[in-house]
């Protein structure tokens, strides 16, 4: 096989990388449940975090937002570390730059914001809020017109074989 059989190949290989994705869950209804444990379940509910998950080092860094409202972020890791010390939780995850990523995952999910050095809730908005106007009526509604779209051109696609 020589070298354009090699590209050929290459090319016919799937790369389609998603412009936007969501992963929404639903769990039971959040009665009775501390704190943490209601930010365990929304990050789980919005695909922040993966059922069974070990590593929720997002959980502690979007607590520590809305427990601090605005934070540094050098004063983030330790409030992070603070959080999972009280909870009696392991220490992976509290790198500098792991805790950043997951500053860029709210932040990606219009969660979060940066206002200088600091990072806070978006806006300082109620959560529900920002779910309804941001992921609900804009996130979510673009990624299902397009997935009708993909639906809408396969049901016009002729088939050879149909009258």
């Amino acid at each position: 096989m020589d070298k354009a059989d090699k590209m050929d190949k290459k090319s016919n290989i799937a790369k389609s990388t998603p412009i936007a994705e969501i992963t929404l869950r639903k769990y039971e209804k959040p009665y009775n449940m501390p704190k943490r444990e209601l930010v365990k379940k929304i990050c789980l509910s919005v695909g922040l975090l993966q059922p069974g998950d070990s590593r929720d080092i997002i959980v502690d860094v979007l607590h520590a937002l809305l427990e601090e409202g605005e934070i540094a972020a050098e004063e983030l890791k330790a409030k992070v570390v603070e959080y999972r010390r009280k909870a009696n939780l392991n220490m992976n995850g509290i790198a500098e730059s792991n805790i950043r990523r997951q500053l860029k995952r709210l932040k990606d999910l219009f969660l979060v914001e940066k206002e200088g050095s600091s990072y806070r809730i978006s806006e300082n908005e109620k959560l529900l809020h920002l779910f309804e106007q941001k992921i609900e009526q804009f996130y979510l509604r673009e990624i299902v017109n397009r997935v009708k779209e993909y639906f809408l051109h396969l049901d016009n696609f002729k088939n050879p074989n149909s009258k």
